[in-house]
């Protein structure tokens, strides 16, 4: 944003500003938190690069997604971080809006990922004699590459409605991160085609790959209960009811958050709803997806054998 096109230069982010007597308890929960999504994360897109049994296409979109979500959670959690020990509110009008754009980026293809990773599940579970032929490695980057692209699109054309906003009036975000439509609230200059623009490819974004993740689990249980083996179908709903869990939280709360009309009772929620597809999904997915496999179990335990070996 130009500076002449502003006559304010900073927000205040409120965050948690009603629980200032717990801000250090706070610091050390988020900071567990943000402590553990990090190295399940990173840990995860460790073994899928080194272990060879985990070179396939379900490993690829998991790696895929724990890079995404390294990325998604240290747009938010390092700056609520600082605040809580520092006691500093404020950030800068471009700041904001830059946090904004890579949240708003991230956000949006993990929502096309979710459905792509449901979808490889869905070949592999309900029709596994052609699953090697369908999700072939050309394929795979292909999935791949469009939910990455897909998510920086969408992102670019709402952080570029934003930056035709000016500020001038009040500076005070209550939130605790730089969120559009607490921004666009903000503005002194007509906000509706931010809105409007946020609201119709946050609905484009959501419903269509929710809708295709609903259905594949749908026809992934179908399948389930038609095995044989009782042991095979507890372990099989065991692992999609995890997956759903997580799925429902994350796209529940980002409709609550950004298709639901705005009322009154929903703005003071929104911190709450905003919490579960920013901080609470980042460090669910790696316990959820990947760390509770026995095949990352079985490669991480093969990487640490093998670095005990190079050391001795």
């Amino acid at each position: 944003m130009d500076g002449n096109q502003s006559s304010i230069t900073t927000f205040i982010l409120l965050g948690f500003g009603n629980l200032l007597e717990l801000r250090i308890s706070l610091f050390i929960l988020f900071l567990a938190i943000y402590t553990l999504s990090i190295t399940g994360n990173l840990l995860i897109v460790f073994l899928v690069i080194v272990d060879r049994h985990l070179h396939t296409p379900m490993y690829f979109f998991l790696m895929n997604l724990s890079c995404l979500e390294t990325c998604y959670i240290s747009t938010i959690l390092p700056r609520m971080l600082a605040s809580f020990l520092t006691g500093n509110r404020s950030i800068s009008v471009e700041g904001c809006i830059t946090q904004y754009y890579f949240f708003g980026f991230c956000a949006a293809t993990e929502c096309y990922l979710l459905a792509v990773m449901s979808y490889d599940r869905y070949l592999a579970i309900c029709k596994p004699l052609h699953y090697t032929s369908l999700m072939n490695g050309r394929l795979c980057l292909k999935l791949s590459f469009t939910s990455w692209m897909s998510g920086l699109l969408t992102n670019t054309i709402i952080t570029s409605c934003t930056l035709e906003l000016t500020f001038c009036g009040p500076n005070v975000i209550d939130h605790f991160f730089c969120d559009i439509y607490p921004v666009a609230n903000l503005s002194c200059s007509n906000n509706y085609l931010v809105k409007l623009v946020t609201f119709i490819l946050g609905l484009m974004g959501t419903g269509p790959p929710f809708l295709l993740t609903l259905s594949s689990y749908i026809c992934i249980l179908c399948t389930i209960l038609r095995l044989k083996s009782k042991s095979a179908q507890q372990k099989a709903f065991s692992t999609c009811s995890s997956h759903l869990i997580v799925v429902t939280l994350f796209y529940g709360s980002i409709i609550l958050v950004y298709i639901v009309p705005e009322t009154e009772t929903l703005k003071e929620l929104h911190k709450t709803f905003s919490l579960f597809y920013t901080v609470l999904t980042p460090m669910l997915n790696p316990l959820i997806y990947s760390l509770r496999n026995r095949e990352v179990k079985n490669a991480f335990f093969r990487s640490v054998r093998k670095y005990r070996n190079r050391v001795s």
